[in-house]
């Protein structure tokens, strides 16, 4: 599997909470940034199977949306186990989005990995689950996905941040009443595009849903036969539903693909239309430098640990 790498600007902790904080603030009616313990992680609500988010902090870009759309390569299909390793990690905890493993699964889902990767002295432990569309009523039906499989596979893309899966300092946001129009993680994003510019920051971690609804999309069991080429009839394929909270919320986020060159000013706008939003995560699409296939690797990431 060909991997390239990248470096992320790291801004200091106390730093990124200070951009966070003003740029949360246009958005939302109260906000607070700060840098705090990581909490406990094996506890409730999340029963991660590590204490933390820190430690040797990366984001992998696996896979890509041409694998998906227009229409579907299943041949692309990767193992999480292997990605840790191609990422220099092994044993690495991994977090974040992507589609579900349909060469286990036998039909598409969406995957929101949990995994604390093998290692030499270490078996693999698989905190995973997978959404896809109920095919009794059509509803969202949410499964563990360790209860019915045992392997580590992922399929098409995925979005990861990893990490050794320690205790350390964290940057905690709390947001209530939503002002304006950009959802938690894009404005987030947002901020920080705007703020760092062409320096290329990411963050990946975990964050609650504790009041509130939240509308999300689930793709069907069977992908599509006709190419989807627009939005437009993505949405039309996509299922959307109005889902309660709690969540429990797995971001992995860019402020800007570190592939690509400065850009002049005038073509930023034209720049970030590039990225997807409302997977809750950022996938890139096909007009991006990175060829999709390669794991980009960023390393030095220590935006939600050291």
């Amino acid at each position: 599997m060909p991997c390239s790498e990248f470096s992320f600007h790291v801004p200091s902790l106390e730093e990124l909470a200070g951009v966070l904080q003003k740029g949360l603030q246009d958005n939302f009616a109260e906000v607070q940034v700060s840098v705090v313990d990581c909490p406990d992680l094996t506890k409730e609500p999340f029963t991660f199977p590590v204490n933390g988010i820190c430690g040797k902090t990366r984001i992998a870009e696996v896979g890509g949306v041409p694998y998906l759309l227009p229409l579907v390569n299943q041949k692309k299909v990767y193992d999480l186990n292997k990605i840790a390793k191609e990422i220099k990690l092994p044993g690495a905890f991994i977090l974040g989005a992507g589609a579900g493993p349909f060469q286990t699964l036998g039909f598409n889902s969406e995957f929101m990995p949990v995994i604390q990767t093998e290692s030499e002295h270490r078996p693999p432990v698989n905190g995973s689950y997978f959404a896809r569309v109920n095919p009794e009523d059509g509803g969202c039906l949410l499964e563990k996905y360790s209860e019915k499989y045992h392997d580590f596979g992922c399929a098409l893309l995925a979005n990861l941040f990893a990490s050794e899966g320690q205790a350390g300092k964290v940057i905690e946001v709390k947001a209530k009443r939503r002002t304006g129009q950009l959802n938690f993680v894009t404005c987030m994003r947002q901020t920080l595009e705007k703020h760092y510019g062409d320096k290329p920051v990411g963050m990946g971690g975990t964050f609650v849903i504790q009041k509130g609804k939240v509308k999300s999309h689930i793709m069907p069991a069977e992908f599509s036969s006709c190419p989807l080429n627009s939005d437009e009839e993505m949405n039309k394929w996509l299922h959307f539903y109005e889902m309660k909270a709690p969540l429990v919320c797995l971001p992995v986020f860019v402020s800007r693909d570190p592939t690509l060159p400065p850009v002049p000013t005038d073509y930023k706008r034209k720049a970030a239309r590039l990225f997807l939003p409302g997977r809750g995560q950022i996938n890139l699409k096909e007009e991006l430098s990175s060829k999709p296939g390669t794991v980009a690797q960023a390393y030095n990431l220590g935006t939600l640990g050291g």
